[in-house]
């Protein structure tokens, strides 16, 4: 019997986001015969969204890293490599990049990095800094991951990485999860009137995040819709260190009665069940797993024109639901469309949905992932186009 191949997956923290809900489809997905899975984190990891991975062919390990630079967490992942002896190292954003130095010291035979998305420090890949890092630790990676083709074109034209290096593989959604009817959520009251446009967004409560134009945005839509009956709400899930920010501009707004903070959530499919329109607000972003899981609800979706956001949306709506960053006018008026008009949300919705069914099923992600892999145990350094 071949022995699974084991996997080292090294990421800054195992905790709420689009990156680690990633890594959980694919781990769920790629079968328990055929791999075995080691996640190294540098800063632990959350227990109630590590229960999310329903197999039992992964191990936990935490390298404890100081705070600012701490080389001892380097040699501390020597020992650990060495011990597990993994077929593939794979490391996630800058965080875990210079781990990479680490495998190659180590002898790993397989050596892969994902880019999910962009520092808040480098919202555009311009900082020269990470790009000279990158240029560093290249030599040492046999493939990277770009999630979606600006950061594709960024390793390939701005760090310098052989185009032969680089792999594009876009996250997928599981569609029949987001589809079945989920379990019933408490609403604040006065959310589930009929004449009641839910407006929501989920996403860690963090700048680039940008859920502070939202907010913005949706007291305009408040505004606008004043003279009609048209009833407006809208729904924050997740939590960060701008929590407190975002609260205190909602009652500066005088849209505190109308906007929920939900918390975090492991199981966001209830939650995009009770939204209306999905509104994505970021600076920055790589593949947007909650777009996608918005756009498998039937959910019309609107984006800001960032990182894969272009890559996720059908180009027939690019003019009106892909918008410039910062760019309060144009989603509060295409927000304030959705609202007074029911047909409207109805007909995106599945116009999105059809197009999330054709383009990004998680069963044509996971088996990328997989060849992927797999090209360590035939010796080649293949990329996956």
């Amino acid at each position: 019997m071949t022995e699974p191949l084991h996997i080292a997956h090294v990421l800054y923290r195992f905790d709420t986001g689009g990156l680690e809900n990633g890594m959980v489809n694919l781990i769920n997905q790629l079968g328990e015969q055929s791999f075995q899975h080691s996640i190294i984190t540098l800063s632990g990891w959350s227990d109630t969204f590590r229960s999310r991975l329903q197999v039992s062919n992964v191990e936990f390990y935490d390298l404890e890293k100081q705070p600012g630079q701490d080389f001892g967490m380097f040699g501390r992942l020597a020992k650990l490599l060495r011990n597990l002896k993994p077929d593939v190292l794979h490391t996630r954003n800058l965080g875990s990049l210079e781990c990479q130095v680490v495998g190659w010291w180590c002898g790993v035979p397989y050596r892969i990095h994902g880019e999910h998305g962009w520092d808040i420090n480098d919202l555009n890949g311009s900082n020269k800094k990470y790009q000279w890092l990158r240029r560093i630790v290249n030599p040492f990676v046999h493939q990277f991951i770009g999630l979606s083709r600006e950061s594709c074109q960024y390793l390939t034209e701005k760090v310098g990485v052989s185009p032969r290096k680089v792999s594009h593989i876009c996250n997928g959604v599981e569609l029949s999860r987001f589809q079945a009817k989920q379990a019933s959520l408490t609403m604040p009251d006065g959310w589930n009137d009929e004449n009641v446009v839910v407006f929501g967004t989920i996403g860690r409560l963090a700048a680039v995040k940008n859920q502070a134009l939202l907010i913005r945005c949706f007291a305009a839509v408040q505004h606008l819709l004043s003279d009609t009956n048209i009833e407006t709400r809208l729904m924050l899930v997740g939590d960060g260190d701008c929590k407190a920010q975002l609260q205190a501009l909602s009652v500066e707004l005088d849209v505190a009665q109308s906007v929920w903070f939900a918390g975090n959530q492991s199981q966001v499919g209830p939650y995009l069940q009770h939204m209306d329109v999905f509104v994505l607000p970021s600076l920055a972003e790589g593949i947007s797993n909650t777009l996608l899981e918005a756009m498998a609800c039937g959910l019309p979706v609107i984006a800001t024109a960032v990182g894969g956001n272009g890559d996720l949306l059908p180009l027939e709506v690019h003019r009106t639901n892909l918008i410039p960053v910062d760019n309060e006018s144009l989603v509060s008026q295409r927000m304030a469309e959705y609202a007074r008009d029911a047909e409207l949300r109805q007909r995106d919705g599945k116009y999105f949905f059809a197009h999330c069914n054709s383009e990004f099923s998680l069963s044509g992600m996971v088996e990328r992932y997989r060849a992927l892999y797999q090209a360590k145990s035939r010796g080649t350094d293949e990329c996956v186009e």
